[in-house]
């Protein structure tokens, strides 16, 4: 471990001290709700479309695509391409839905529709999420600095954390979209910076690169045939078109963006913005993650520090010598793809350009994280504290529990990135927790939306056998031997697609039933 040098610690300070100024400034304006959840929806569609762009260009892209590039191939991209569909669909209904309905949380409707059981459940499926994304990017971040500073994980998403929470507390909604638009470009450089030192670094350039990486089959995208077992082509894809669905139609980060525009014109441009963007973005990183790995193949004495580093990790503080290199040994690419770009920061990147490409990790970090922050904490009065504990609140409580609840979303944010220590792949652990919670709400809301004939009954029915599913899915992994049989066959990722068609088609299907019934006994 190496510290920093003092210019690269000033340029990190010099960026969070900037963040913060940006809260301060905004904070002469936040003096009602309205303005800290919604910014009066005077916010224009470029700068909407840049910081939802900022918010899906997170630390678990910054590193996470690079690490899954490195130890695997360029499968995880195929989530991108599924993006336009998704976009097609949020951006013809979902945006005027919610436009036209005025509430600024995601979740209200659903009440109106089914009954309060159907906005409960789909708030805490969303607080969930939020929670899984903010840990999981809360990790990505004290990854990188650990490498960098040598300070313990814990002691850097504290710091962090509280950077995050003064600038979001204070600026709110407004603040959190200004910074996003920001940080969008400071990581889009950062990582054009990144790609151009590695290649810069790398003994026959981009040719090198390209030769080593057909060898090894590190541009596939997977394999084309119709498998669901293993991560595929189609699996990848129809995960990806389900939980893109479910961010730009059911995700409070998003849709309260939506409120944020002039019109419903600028709100739907947002989301095409975002997605032309994010291709390209997310196609650089697979880029940097294939790049490392050819590097790192003509260099292969310095991957040896890293693997000791991960081998230590995984063994008791105990362990001996002879341990640690048997288990260095056996590891492969997979297991070390998200410590290799920190790695590679440290050891060959000049001083001051590492201050600069450290803030764009932050910047992608805090994006993500603010926005989160923001969003938990409206949906958590909105629908939890004014629909349960307080109806009548006036404009002076209604902020202060806005502030209370964004501080302590944004604590157990860093409880969880604190929680998620240890793991293999920063994005494999996002990936597998956005589905199984994303799957239900997300069936839920297409119901509601399609089906104008399903009322409350049919709705829980189905919700209750589609939760049953995911369960099974997800847990049953953990069944003895004996009972293999009755495991999930499919891919991991499958359960956002199988939760979700299960609670959609289940509720239309009893539905026909239901009809059916009453019109043979009218």
């Amino acid at each position: 471990m190496k510290g920093l040098p003092i210019l690269d610690l000033a340029i990190i300070v010099i960026y969070l001290i900037g963040m913060i100024l940006v809260g301060v400034y905004f904070s002469r304006k936040n003096k009602n709700s309205e303005q800290f959840t919604k910014a009066s929806g005077l916010i224009p569609g470029w700068a909407i479309g840049l910081s939802i762009y900022a918010t899906f260009l997170s630390s678990n892209t910054f590193l996470g695509v690079p690490g899954k590039a490195f130890g695997t191939n360029w499968n995880a991209f195929v989530f991108s391409i599924s993006m336009p569909l998704a976009a097609w669909i949020a951006s013809k209904y979902f945006v005027p839905f919610y436009r036209s309905t005025g509430e600024i949380s995601a979740y209200t409707h659903l009440e109106n529709r089914f009954g309060p059981w159907a906005r409960a459940y789909a708030v805490i499926c969303f607080l969930l999420t939020q929670l899984a994304r903010m840990g999981s990017i809360f990790f990505g971040i004290a990854l990188s600095l650990q490498a960098l500073t040598g300070y313990s994980m814990q002691i850097i998403m504290i710091v962090m954390g509280i950077c995050i929470i003064i600038y979001t507390v204070l600026g709110g909604i407004e603040a959190v979209i200004w910074t996003e638009v920001v940080q969008a470009v400071i990581k889009t450089l950062g990582a054009l910076l990144i790609l151009y030192l590695i290649i810069t670094n790398m003994p026959g350039g981009i040719a090198k690169v390209i030769e080593i990486g057909k060898a090894d089959h590190k541009f596939s995208l997977g394999s084309f045939s119709p498998d669901f077992v293993s991560s595929s082509f189609w699996v990848v894809l129809l995960y990806g078109f389900f939980i893109n669905l479910n961010n730009f139609g059911m995700d409070q980060n998003y849709i309260q963006r939506y409120h944020t525009a002039s019109s419903s014109k600028a709100a739907s441009k947002s989301i095409w913005l975002c997605v032309w963007l994010y291709i390209p973005a997310s196609l650089l990183f697979f880029v940097i993650g294939s790049a490392l790995y050819a590097y790192y193949q003509v260099n292969p004495d310095l991957i040896l520090a890293i693997k000791h580093q991960v081998a230590v990790e995984r063994l008791p503080l105990n362990a001996s010598a002879a341990d640690i290199l048997k288990v260095q040994n056996a590891l492969v690419p997979a297991d070390y793809g998200d410590k290799i770009m920190p790695h590679f920061m440290v050891n060959k990147i000049p001083i001051g350009l590492v201050g600069l490409i450290v803030s764009a990790i932050l910047s992608a970090a805090m994006s993500t994280i603010s926005s989160g922050m923001n969003s938990s904490a409206t949906v958590f009065t909105v629908d939890i504290y004014k629909r349960y504990f307080k109806k009548d609140i006036n404009e002076k409580q209604n902020l202060s529990v806005l502030h209370i609840a964004t501080v302590v979303f944004g604590l157990l944010g860093m409880i969880a990135g604190i929680a998620m220590i240890g793991v293999k792949s920063i994005l494999d652990v996002w990936w597998e927790l956005s589905g199984i919670f994303a799957a239900g709400m997300l069936g839920l809301f297409l119901l509601g939306i399609v089906s104008k004939q399903t009322k409350n009954h049919e709705a829980i029915t189905a919700t209750i056998i589609g939760i049953a599913v995911i369960i099974w899915m997800t847990f049953s992994y953990l069944l003895p031997t004996e009972y293999e049989t009755f495991r999930n066959p499919l891919h991991k990722n499958m359960i956002i697609v199988v939760g979700t068609l299960t609670i959609f088609l289940t509720g239309i299907f009893l539905t026909r039933i239901k009809n059916k019934n009453l019109k043979s006994t009218g």
